[in-house]
C-alpha cells in the first residue's frame, strides 16, 4: 500500500536518521500502514476481492506494538485513534518522545502534526521512497505476514480482524526474540522497568 499522495501538508525532516535504538521504553516511536486483501464471493459465486488497512504503532526500544486500527479502507480517523491511544501509552517517557513515519498523506495532516505538537513530542519522517529510513515498521509487517497472512485466504473483514487482534498480542507478549535475550517484547520492558524500579 503507497500511501504517499504527494506534498499535501508539512513534511518533517527525518530526525530518526536510522537510529533505531534506544535504551527507553516509549521514546522512539514508529507507524505505517499495511494493505491486506480479502477473498469473498457475491451470491453468484463471483470472487470479490476486498481490503483492509492496519495502522500499528510500534516501540523501537524492544518492537513492542503499542496500539494499532483495523479498518476496512485507508481512513484518517482510525490512523489518528491509534495515534491517541499511543501518546497515552507513552506519556510515561522521562524524555521527549519522537514519533516517526513516511511520508504517507495522513502523516501530513494539520490535525496529525498538531496532536504531536500539542503533546510535545518531535516528528520525524523517512526521506520519500526510502522504506529502510522506516525498517522496524517494515520488519514487523515482513514477519507479521509471512507467520499469519501468507498462504491463508481470509474470508471476511472479521476473520481477518479478528487474526490480526490475535497475532499482536502473540508477537506482544509469547513471541522471543534473540535480539531481546530470548524475551517477548512486554518481557523484555517489564525486565527493564522492574530493573530500574
Amino acid at each position: 500500500y503507497n500511501s504517499y499522495k504527494g506534498t499535501i501538508g508539512k513534511i518533517e525532516n527525518n530526525k530518526i536518521n536510522r537510529r533505531f535504538k534506544t535504551s527507553i521504553p516509549h521514546q522512539k516511536i514508529t507507524t505505517d500502514t499495511s494493505e491486506f486483501k480479502i477473498y469473498t464471493t457475491d451470491e453468484n459465486g463471483k470472487l470479490i476481492i476486498k481490503k483492509a488497512y492496519l495502522d500499528p504503532f510500534l516501540d523501537m526500544f524492544n518492537g513492542e506494538i503499542l496500539s494499532f486500527s483495523i479498518s476496512n479502507k485507508p481512513n484518517f480517523k482510525a490512523i489518528n485513534d491509534a495515534l491517541n491511544k499511543s501518546i497515552d501509552v507513552t506519556k510515561d517517557c522521562p524524555y521527549r518522545r519522537t514519533f516517526h513515519s513516511d511520508q504517507g498523506w495522513a502523516y501530513q495532516m494539520n490535525l496529525y502534526r498538531k496532536t504531536l505538537k500539542n503533546n510535545k513530542i518531535f516528528q520525524s519522517m523517512s526521506r520519500k521512497g526510502t522504506c529502510l529510513d522506516n525498517s522496524p515498521m517494515e520488519n514487523f509487517f515482513g514477519v507479521m505476514k509471512q507467520e499469519m497472512y501468507y498462504g491463508k485466504i481470509y474470508k471476511s473483514f472479521n476473520e481477518l480482524e479478528i487474526a490480526i487482534t490475535d497475532y499482536i498480542y502473540y508477537y506482544n507478549n509469547n513471541r522471543i526474540k534473540e535480539k531481546l535475550n530470548w524475551r517477548s517484547p512486554v518481557k523484555y520492558r517489564i525486565d527493564y522497568e522492574s530493573k530500574i524500579a
